[in-house]
């Protein structure tokens, strides 16, 4: 049989279509008809980080550089070769690498035994583990092998194995790890002598290339300026020209396209010994936005980045006999400008808001946390929600006493009546608060009528698609499907609404969390006054 490459593709769009369908559908599903999605289908939502690495990695791209990749893993001899007598000192705050050794394990009788009550095997089997652990002691088996090794060569359970290697050989439990020559990349710098020492019999310069990468610093404790990792945008110019003026250049070219206006240059104290002395340049740029801002830059300037001519001294130990421009920028630095956060460790771990204020909802976020707490079963059930709710729109205004049939079919296989009622007199069947919108404004959670009154609030927050009315019918219609199963009748009521629960409106405990944190508030009271029965017969 010959296959048609069309028919293939077109099979796996028809997969596709129908699975995006199906996704779709489930996604933006509420929780009842008409209510607020689950998800708003549309662009998601960058990480600040992330997004701001993205903004950069096209701003040097914009510039005419070409991206690098460094290497992480950096021995600390290199770090000897850049910065002489104060390696000590950046070896202080670099993270070391250690590995857990290979064990000796030995196979007494005692262990034999043991291992015998575990798993069922012979002897035949306890030379096959012998013969793995030996491999495993050369480095032939990985440790994350070892278990499927045995398993798989014995024909005996992983948990079993797991078992037998815990309780025969403590040897595995009791190893430590050994420390090597290697760390984790500090800064970019130690990447960067390493690349241009491997390229400079290969590429002629001029040489532009940059990196935004990952560097791990041994900070004392974290607080809200820095981390233990961290994120460099490094940029270097090889080249036989290349000067201060140079960076300069590239620090206004960079900068610029975030925003920031006007630079000033400043010499760096810090003075590294891997720069030439009086080349290590710190960049103080000017950003409108900050002016007159709740933060330390009120004055609109702030420092950005450093750049410097890297030591001939410290280039000779690469073999590399042109001058280097490099320019170093923190990621995380810029990121806390550009979003207004004063806590780096909140802007990059949103997860685990360290302070509340740093936590923050949109109104559309916390609307879509609102729903009913009971819902319908079944379809009948839903039927019945909506025909209430159809029933109340009608003739909410209606004077009492009056009652309406909204509903009469089957369910669960008994016939069903369900009637909305107001058997008092000189009211309404359903009182003034029944057809209140639920609505977050500014993180407040409010119940509004939908009047010129409250026209300001509506237009300004989100309207959850959710009225007091159709959470309550959704109840009535739950109260329903529990009659129709013992041929009971049914009655529910509410009242005066003093908290959401009264009326089946149920909030995220997230969203009470947020709401409650934040000092604002729920507020859906009323008097809604409705009344729906119902036969079962």
């Amino acid at each position: 049989m010959k296959f048609d490459p069309e028919d293939i593709k077109k099979a796996a769009k028809d997969d596709f279509d129908a699975a995006w369908n199906r996704g779709k559908e489930y996604i933006t599903q509420p929780t009842i008809p008409n209510q607020y999605p689950r998800f708003k289908l549309g662009y998601g939502k960058p990480h600040p980080i992330y997004d701001t690495i993205q903004k950069l990695r096209e701003a040097y791209l914009h510039l005419g550089f070409t991206e690098a990749s460094n290497p992480l893993i950096v021995e600390d001899r290199e770090i000897h070769k850049q910065f002489g007598y104060e390696a000590l000192a950046v070896l202080d705050r670099c993270f070391y690498l250690a590995g857990l050794p290979r064990p000796n394990v030995g196979i007494s009788d005692e262990r034999i035994a043991l291992v015998k009550e575990i798993i069922d095997v012979d002897d035949a089997g306890i030379d096959t583990i012998r013969q793995i652990l030996h491999s495993y002691k050369k480095g032939e088996i990985e440790g994350d092998d070892l278990v499927p090794e045995i398993s798989h060569r014995l024909n005996v359970p992983d948990s079993k194995v797991a078992v037998m290697l815990d309780h025969v050989f403590p040897e595995f439990k009791e190893l430590t790890p050994i420390g090597s020559n290697k760390t984790l990349r500090s800064h970019m710098t130690s990447g960067w002598f390493i690349s241009l020492g491997a390229m400079v019999e290969r590429a002629r310069p001029p040489i532009r290339l940059f990196s935004v990468d990952r560097c791990f610093r041994r900070e004392q404790q974290e607080d809200a300026t820095r981390l233990m990792t961290y994120f460099s945008a490094s940029c270097i110019i090889m080249d036989s020209e290349v000067t201060v003026e140079h960076g300069k250049a590239v620090a206004a070219g960079l900068l610029s396209q975030f925003g920031f206006e006007k630079f000033s240059f400043r010499p760096d104290d810090k003075r590294s010994k891997y720069y030439i002395p009086d080349t290590q340049i710190e960049v103080f740029a000017y950003h409108p936005g900050l002016v007159g801002s709740n933060t330390k830059y009120s004055d609109g300037w702030v420092e950005v980045a450093t750049f410097g001519i890297y030591s001939p001294s410290a280039l000779a130990q690469y073999n590399i006999p042109y001058p280097v421009m490099n320019l170093g920028l923190g990621v995380e630095r810029l990121a806390m400008i550009l979003y207004n956060s004063s806590d780096v460790r909140a802007l990059t771990y949103p997860q685990f808001p360290i302070y509340e204020d740093e936590w923050k909802m949109t109104d559309e976020e916390l609307a879509g946390m609102i729903s009913v707490e009971k819902a319908p079963a079944s379809k009948e059930g839903w039927d019945i929600q909506r025909a209430i709710v159809k029933v109340c729109e009608e003739h909410g205004g209606d004077a009492s006493p009056c009652e309406f049939l909204a509903w009469e079919g089957k369910i669960e296989g008994r016939s069903a009546k369900v009637w909305v009622t107001e058997p008092e007199e000189d009211t309404k069947l359903c009182g003034p608060a029944a057809m209140n919108h639920i609505v977050v404004v500014d993180g407040d959670v409010l119940g509004l009528p939908d009047s010129p009154k409250y026209e300001k609030k509506f237009n300004k927050g989100t309207v959850a698609n959710l009225r007091y009315i159709d959470a309550f019918a959704a109840l009535a219609a739950v109260d329903v499907e529990a009659a129709s199963e013992t041929g009971d009748s049914a009655e529910a009521r509410v009242r005066i609404v003093k908290v959401p629960s009264e009326v089946n409106v149920k909030l995220d405990p997230i969203a009470q969390r947020y709401i409650t944190g934040h000092n604002k508030k729920i507020d859906l009271r009323g008097p809604v006054f409705t009344t729906v029965r119902s036969e079962i017969s």
